[in-house]
């Protein structure tokens, strides 16, 4: 199974000409490329799927989005390969 996990964007950087985000999933830190979502940007929420924000969203909807896979902390582990906290 495949999931899009919601993160928060905390800093920005260039990496060689691709435009990437350290990305907070409740706890979690990942680097994510946001070359799919050029207008994410620091505090903006994104949905992250195998490395990369393919769509935006807001932060109600996120937060609703990772309680549901808290829920499902099976799934969410095997993603992240740690658990949300």
């Amino acid at each position: 199974m495949c999931l899009g996990i919601p993160g928060r964007i905390l800093e920005t950087h260039d990496d060689s000409g691709l435009r990437m985000a350290t990305v907070d999933f409740g706890g979690v830190r990942r680097e994510v490329c946001l070359s799919c979502t050029p207008e994410a940007d620091v505090g903006s929420y994104v949905i992250v799927h195998v490395g990369f924000a393919i769509a935006q969203v807001d932060e109600a909807e996120a937060q609703r989005t990772l309680g549901v896979l808290r829920a499902m902390a099976g799934a969410v582990e095997g993603e992240l390969g740690e658990p949300l906290p």
